[in-house]
């Protein structure tokens, strides 16, 4: 089956949305395909954390359509859209992992507000998660502050698939671990995506973490989605725009428009 014939996991059309008179997403077209990992690439203030919060439920664009498996979210009650959202999962830039629960109670938080999981059912379940991420069950009586940050990460992670998502977003995996541990970090999100058959979608600005974690990859400037390829040429694109943000270098279409 060809890409054309079928249907995006998750699919952007004319997206919209701005903050006063800063104009953010300024038509956001992106496809992403069931089973497949797309890395969401941009400079600051491009508008890629405002993409995702918007698929999200987050943020409301101001024009524009959003769907998942072919519906549109936009034109649900907000119940139907409650249990689309519920398919999904969570790695925020900073773990975000709650100080007051211990390891376990945060790796199923979700499963236990939902009352779909006991209380002593969930110790099990999170015991199960945390070996998926190479934690060992003891983990689960910690509390967060005695973590560390890969440490910290890898629970992040955990919580994120333990309610088996079908769609999972990353949002800078990788920061502010040291480039051993983020190799360690992607390599386990590839493994818990590859497992569970989910779809991924990832924010980052490191590009080896992009190389190793995308299927495909997407380049927002100005709000715009300019470029959307193989996350495996990234650098060697072909797009000077592309190339020079993977590169990090200083010349290029980029930093002359910065000149302006």
């Amino acid at each position: 089956m060809s890409w054309s014939d079928e249907t995006p996991k998750i699919r952007l059309r004319g997206l919209r949305k701005a903050f006063g008179s800063k104009q953010v997403l300024d038509g956001v077209d992106l496809d992403v395909m069931p089973g497949h990992s797309m890395v969401i690439l941009g400079g600051s203030g491009s508008g890629k954390s405002v993409t995702i919060k918007c698929i999200l439920g987050l943020i409301t664009p101001d024009e524009g359509m959003i769907e998942i498996d072919g519906q549109n979210v936009l034109a649900m009650t907000p119940r139907e859209r409650e249990a689309v959202l519920d398919r999904t999962g969570m790695l925020f830039q900073n773990g975000a992992l709650f100080d007051s629960l211990p390891v376990w109670e945060n790796v199923c938080f979700k499963l236990l507000a939902q009352n779909r999981i006991t209380r002593p059912h969930a110790r099990d379940r999170a015991a199960e998660v945390l070996a998926s991420v190479g934690l060992d069950a003891s983990v689960g009586d910690l509390s967060p502050s005695e973590l560390s940050g890969g440490m910290q990460k890898r629970v992040a992670l955990a919580r994120a698939i333990a309610s088996e998502p079908e769609i999972i977003f990353f949002d800078e995996p990788t920061t502010g671990l040291d480039p051993i541990m983020g190799a360690v970090i992607d390599g386990l999100i590839v493994d818990c995506v590859h497992r569970l058959g989910a779809t991924a979608v990832t924010i980052t600005h490191d590009m080896a973490s992009a190389r190793r974690i995308g299927d495909h990859a997407a380049m927002i400037h100005k709000g715009q989605i300019v470029w959307t390829g193989d996350a495996a040429t990234l650098g060697e694109t072909g797009n000077p725009m592309v190339d020079q943000f993977a590169r990090g270098e200083r010349e290029g279409p980029i930093a002359m428009e910065l000149r302006r």
